[in-house]
């Protein structure tokens, strides 16, 4: 069977050992032969990943405090038990299965994974090295908001041991593994003018359901991703930047006419776009090429083949200059710089 061929469940579940979770591979395995739990995942909204929806779902209910053999399989709960947890997992769904279709039908996948800051700073740094204008930085569907904040987090980047370390006193230190031969350059970082991010479905994190379903999205075998995220929030909401609601390509052209003209723009995203339809993304790259002023664009998306590139794009009166920097792992645990 080649990737064409394979369920949208079993590419899920490819994807699931890549990223080092064995609990949601066999699960998502396991839903792809069980009609009944497929029909509630595809309940979502228009768009939406269904794996990602009814995972979530019923992490939020566990977290929530909903009591269920389930939970033994869970580390972020302090569960232990590394077996075969499908049997259990059907049975909460079929269980609870008003209040997970309920979930399913009103949320939206709005991860925000903190340590692709790890891949942002390796991209605004090497943009620093060509622009030296202070930044204005526009971020298209930051959920939460956490990788605005990408240059207040430290930072220790590995191999064979500490390769750089950033801000080492910060209150939030993240991990990455250098890959291949060449390094990032790391200490370039630029002067920020000022930024905002731009999210149809804004995650409020003083919103205590918000914050539980943004904790719900992270995957429940890997509790090292949840303390990190806790730890996030509490330096996010100490000094919140502005996340404007409402649709990205609606309100983006009025956001660079508004930049002033000695500051450097850049259009950022950390796999958001995968949402968009082929006719958005042909409108958000219509936006940023008639701007009227060069525009930068850092994206790190899925390349539609087998990585995740972290792309920087120079928009400059109609001519688009892109070089993609590096590849890296979608959670940002290990980065592999190209250019």
């Amino acid at each position: 069977m080649n990737d064409g061929e394979k369920t949208y469940w079993l590419r899920f579940a490819d994807e699931a050992r890549k990223l080092g979770s064995p609990l949601y591979k066999s699960l998502a395995l396991a839903v792809d032969g069980d009609a009944a739990l497929k029909a509630i995942a595809a309940r979502g909204r228009p768009g939406q990943p269904h794996a990602n929806l009814l995972f979530a779902a019923v992490h939020f209910l566990l977290l929530q405090g909903a009591q269920h053999p389930l939970r033994d399989f869970y580390a972020t709960l302090g569960g232990t038990n590394e077996g075969d947890a499908f049997a259990a997992f059907r049975d909460f769904v079929l269980t609870h299965a008003d209040a997970v279709a309920a979930l399913v039908e009103t949320r939206v996948t709005n991860t925000n994974e903190v340590a692709r800051s790890c891949v942002l700073r390796a991209g605004f740094a090497a943009l620093a090295l060509r622009e030296p204008a202070p930044l204005r930085m526009i971020e298209i569907g930051p959920s939460a908001g956490l990788n605005l904040i990408w240059d207040r987090y430290g930072m220790r980047y590995r191999r064979d041991g500490v390769v750089a370390q950033i801000m080492r006193d910060a209150p939030l230190v993240l991990d990455c593994e250098l890959r291949g031969t060449q390094a990032p350059p790391l200490m370039e970082t630029p002067v920020i003018a000022g930024r905002v991010g731009l999210e149809r479905d804004p995650v409020n994190l003083s919103d205590a359901d918000d914050r539980q379903w943004l904790r719900a999205l992270v995957w429940p075998d890997q509790p090292q991703r949840l303390e990190r995220l806790d730890r996030a929030i509490a330096l996010y909401r100490s000094e919140p930047p502005e996340i404007r609601s409402g649709d990205a390509l609606a309100l983006l052209p009025d956001m660079l006419a508004a930049v002033p003209p000695g500051e450097a723009i850049c259009v950022y995203h950390t796999i958001a776009v995968y949402q968009f339809s082929a006719a958005m993304k042909e409108a958000l790259t219509a936006i940023l090429a008639t701007a009227g002023r060069p525009v930068w664009h850092l994206s790190f998306e899925f390349d539609g083949a087998k990585d995740y590139a972290l792309t920087l794009t120079r928009h400059r009166d109609g001519v688009a200059q892109a070089r993609v920097l590096a590849v890296a792992q979608a959670h940002g645990g290990w980065i592999e710089w190209r250019a």
